[in-house]
């Protein structure tokens, strides 16, 4: 196939240009993997292409991982390509590196944050308090007859001074949970956002035309997404369930793409999981929240996927 057009190498070449990168960056690479790879690239000017395109976009690999992810999911997908990752150029890794690092994004316009791997307990105005967890943004405003907050990112738990005037609402993922009096945890994940009632009750509704409130209880979960109804209530362990605040993770059959999730809360770097098949596959454990690596090692021991360790970035495939 020739390429689209001129300088740029075919999708099918820059698939198998950056899977050899991959392998050589791996720390396991030999010196005959090193002459099979410039065997590959010399075969024709549209290798040579797709190899140098490749070389040119790795070092901003780790930090458009956000951005494959988004294009991934809009893209509806059943195998991400590398070519989404060097599709993106310059501009589109020096804005995910920007958003990684808190100098756009939520970070920014938030009044309280926390970095990868912090915590943070906040005092709110109306004797409330609200425990966030790694790489969270959150808002907040009780100047109107509602206490009203906004979590932008990340996962928090709302303990809620009880007020009867004044309705305690957050918002998160365009759905919104209403509480009087309890304690719940609204966690934004990859494909969908968890409310989790630990005490008392909590009123769910999604952003969905049509959308009602759905009434979570104590030991009960529910989840919504963006363009999703809210789903029927679930009974959970909200003590497990919540088990970060704790500094354990306990997972019982948890999807890879938010034990993923869960692992950039608590560790640098971003991880890749290249096809999206793959983040449908289930964890089960108890882990340490200060040992995120000892979650990779169970998930490269125990799951049928290769883990790839490279500076600030980690491929699943």
């Amino acid at each position: 196939m020739t390429p689209d057009y001129p300088g740029k190498a075919d999708v099918a070449l820059s698939d198998e240009a950056v899977g050899w990168l991959v392998k050589l960056k791996s720390g396991r690479a030999t010196a005959a993997d090193e002459d099979a790879f410039a065997l590959w690239r010399g075969q024709s000017p549209a290798h040579e292409a797709a190899a140098r395109e490749a070389e040119a976009v790795w070092q901003g690999l780790g930090l458009a991982g956000a951005e494959v992810r988004d294009a991934e999911r809009k893209e509806k997908r059943s195998k991400l390509t590398r070519r989404t990752v060097l599709g993106g150029g310059a501009a589109a890794l020096a804005g995910a590196g920007l958003y990684q690092s808190g100098v756009i994004g939520p970070h920014l316009f938030a009044d309280y944050t926390t970095a990868v791997a912090e915590q943070r307990s906040i005092s709110l105005p109306d004797g409330s308090s609200v425990f966030l967890n790694g790489d969270t943004a959150l808002s907040a405003d009780f100047d109107g007859p509602a206490r009203e907050l906004i979590l932008y990112k990340g996962q928090a738990t709302f303990s809620v001074a009880r007020d009867p005037n004044r309705p305690f609402i957050v918002e998160a993922n365009n759905g919104r949970a209403q509480a009087l009096g309890t304690l719940f945890d609204v966690d934004i994940r990859p494909v969908d956002t968890v409310v989790t009632v630990v005490e008392g009750k909590v009123a769910v509704a999604s952003g969905t035309i049509g959308s009602s409130a759905v009434d979570v209880v104590a030991d009960q979960r529910v989840r919504y997404g963006a363009r999703k109804l809210p789903s029927l209530p679930e009974r959970v362990d909200a003590n497990a369930e919540t088990a970060w605040r704790r500094g354990k993770l306990i997972f019982n059959g948890r999807a890879l793409g938010d034990v993923v999730a869960e692992i950039e809360r608590h560790r640098r770097g971003r991880i890749v999981i290249v096809n999206s098949s793959l983040s449908s596959l289930e964890v089960t454990g108890v882990f340490d929240i200060s040992d995120p690596e000892s979650i990779l090692g169970m998930i490269e021991e125990t799951l049928p996927v290769q883990v790839t360790r490279l500076p600030m970035l980690t491929v699943i495939r």
